[in-house]
């Protein structure tokens, strides 16, 4: 198995994406096809000692920076590491795409040269949240600003999909994020997304509000890429508020610093519990193949583990149990409509 990395995208360039490389490459045993520019490629190869024959170097001459629209990249950067790195998967020189850069390069790459899933109206963004009985799946968290409660119900079929055959949910509970548990609380897209969740096969557990996302009540939480991103910014600051408030109450103290080696294996499995590098990436679900979209400031540690989980994607063939489902979806509602009347 082969998996393209965006090697140029990165806030910190290119050395932690190619340290992650080499990681994924001894652990995982997989070959890596670093994208981008061949000569700052090669030169930093060199300077890290990159020598394992399982990573090799695929030239792009240009590269997405972060404030560029997807749009341009559309138009104007074809080839960029981004887009040559996704043409890789199409052309099945690769199995997946992982990158660090510019997620809205990434998406506009997907949606343009992997193209939708038959059925798949938006491709959606999965993030995976710790929680008190384990882990949720929460979709979308930044692909779609503006959705329709169609969108919504594809979401949680994806999601179910994601939920079961990558973290082992046999019977994945779906939740959709709303302001109140009562099917009357939402905005009008909630409300009529929730009549469609309730009406399909799956194990909807109906809404659920912001402060329930973390207690383990469902598998996978709905939302619109607008609330989801919201949402998933404003947790990944709390996390990080809470473990520098911690570390000054327990550094300020010497009671603190005495009890310190007794709570430090706690705090470290907490940390790891909210740390986004052990997670290393969010896959763009809907899309035919597998994309995996990173911070821009990954560590070699989240550049390995993203690197592990398109490969687990890939080796599912996630895409293709989506496709099922949502083919499934839009029969089921051809069967109910009136007769007569046309879609």
């Amino acid at each position: 198995m082969k998996i393209a990395v965006d090697a140029m995208g990165g806030d910190h360039g290119p050395a932690p994406v190619i340290e992650g490389a080499m990681q994924a490459a001894q652990e995982l045993g997989v070959g890596i096809i670093l994208v981008g520019k061949q000569d700052e490629l090669a030169a930093a190869c060199q300077k890290l000692n990159c020598t394992d024959t399982r990573i090799t170097i695929h030239h792009a001459p240009q590269v997405v920076e972060m404030h560029e629209s997807p749009a341009t990249v559309a138009r104007k950067k074809r080839d960029s590491s981004i887009w040559v790195a996704t043409e890789l998967v199409k052309s099945g020189e690769a199995d997946a795409v992982v990158s660090p850069g510019n997620t809205g390069a990434s998406m506009v790459a997907s949606f343009f040269v992997l193209g939708l899933i038959k059925g798949v109206e938006r491709p959606a963004i999965a993030t995976m949240l710790p929680t008190l009985t384990g882990s949720a799946v929460m979709l979308d968290v930044g692909a779609n600003v503006d959705c329709t409660a169609q969108h919504l119900e594809q979401f949680a079929l994806m999601g179910n999909e994601f939920a079961k055959h990558v973290y082992a949910k046999q019977n994945p509970r779906i939740g959709l994020l709303s302001i109140g548990e009562e099917d009357s609380k939402g905005n009008e897209v909630t409300k009529e997304a929730f009549k469609l969740l309730k009406a399909s096969p799956l194990n909807f557990i109906g809404n659920i509000e912001g402060r329930e996302v973390y207690s383990g009540n469902a598998d996978v939480v709905v939302c619109d890429g607008f609330i989801g991103n919201v949402a998933l910014k404003i947790s990944e600051g709390v996390a990080d508020v809470i473990k520098k408030l911690l570390m000054k109450e327990i550094s300020g103290s010497w009671l603190g610093r005495l009890a310190y080696p007794l709570i430090a294996k706690p705090l470290l499995n907490l940390k790891r519990k909210i740390d986004y590098a052990e997670f290393g990436g969010a896959p763009l679900l809907g899309v035919n193949g597998t994309t995996m979209i990173c911070h821009g400031r990954s560590s070699a540690k989240a550049i390995k583990n993203a690197i592990r989980r398109a490969k687990g994607l890939a080796e599912t063939r996630l895409d293709e149990l989506i496709q099922r489902d949502i083919e499934e979806s839009l029969r089921r509602h051809q069967d109910e409509r009136p007769e007569g009347k046309q879609a």
